[in-house]
């Protein structure tokens, strides 16, 4: 699954930049370091745009490229915040032959947000995610954890509406 470089204007604080660079001088040089700094970024930050990226880079004296392809690899980093709702469809092998791609295209139709992407309002992101590891409802979603199984398409337009404040 191709994930996209941040369209969200990025608005970080002095305070988050003074934690991550405390986080990269307690780590860096430690054998392999790379993977805790960026979980704990993102623990900062609430996700890894491209601009946190970059002073990892600068930081550790690795190439931004190394780090944008440890993001992109691994499915725990996300390169876009999440939405006032977050919405998360499985595509793990049980829901997905059981139709959650057609769900997820459903969603983004609806919404009108790409797979990984936010809402220009901020208020919807959306997400393809692997297994959550409840194939007895397959197929299943998540809206800020709250799960929503055996689904159809017909049934995203109700569970959508209760999340139009």
């Amino acid at each position: 699954m191709k994930k996209s470089l941040t369209t969200v204007e990025f608005h970080g604080t002095k305070e988050q930049e003074e934690k991550l660079l405390a986080v990269i001088a307690e780590l860096k040089g430690t054998q392999g370091a790379m993977m805790p700094i960026l979980q704990k970024a993102q623990d900062i930050y609430g996700y890894l745009p491209i601009e946190v990226q970059k002073i990892i880079a600068r930081e550790t004296g690795t190439p931004l490229e190394e780090i944008y392809g440890i993001v992109t690899f691994y499915a725990q980093f996300k390169l876009n915040p999440n939405g006032k709702y977050a919405i998360s469809v499985c595509l793990g092998t049980a829901c997905y032959v059981k139709g959650s791609g057609e769900l997820l295209d459903e969603i983004s139709k609806e919404l009108g947000v790409e797979n990984g992407g936010i809402s220009p309002d901020g208020k919807y992101s959306l997400e393809a995610s692997r297994c959550i590891g409840a194939c007895g409802l397959a197929p299943v979603l998540t809206i800020n954890g709250d799960v929503y199984g055996r689904l159809t398409t017909k049934d995203i337009p109700g569970i959508l509406a209760k999340y139009k404040d």
